[in-house]
């Protein structure tokens, strides 16, 4: 299961999320290829971008009319009960949950 956003998925959410909502980084190892580590964004020169685990990004989704959106393990979908058609679907939560923080801002709900 994959438990952190990519490095694509993570450039574009550092494009609007504040870094302080990361729980991970991307980091260069030195021999050309990223890496994830758990530790956020601190100023580290090596460090490549901010990465979001399943659980950091749970934390950016807002309420929105008071109700929080619901996760779906078991088909990798997230939805936001309520009259608002917002819903995701993805291949894995991590990628499901990052759909949904894309459609949030783009309707501006961020």
């Amino acid at each position: 299961m994959k438990s952190y956003t990519d490095l694509k998925q993570s450039k574009k959410l550092a494009e609007f999320l504040p870094h302080g909502s990361a729980d991970m980084s991307w980091v260069s190892n030195g021999l050309g290829k990223p890496f994830a580590r758990t530790i956020p964004i601190k100023g580290d020169p090596e460090e490549l971008c901010a990465c979001w685990s399943l659980a950091a990004l749970l934390n950016v989704l807002p309420r929105i009319e008071d109700l929080k959106p619901v996760l779906d393990l078991e088909i990798n979908y997230v939805q936001y009960p309520s009259d608002i058609d917002l819903s995701a679907t993805a291949d894995n939560p991590v990628d499901a949950c990052y759909e949904m923080v894309l459609k949030l801002k783009e309707k501006n709900l961020l």
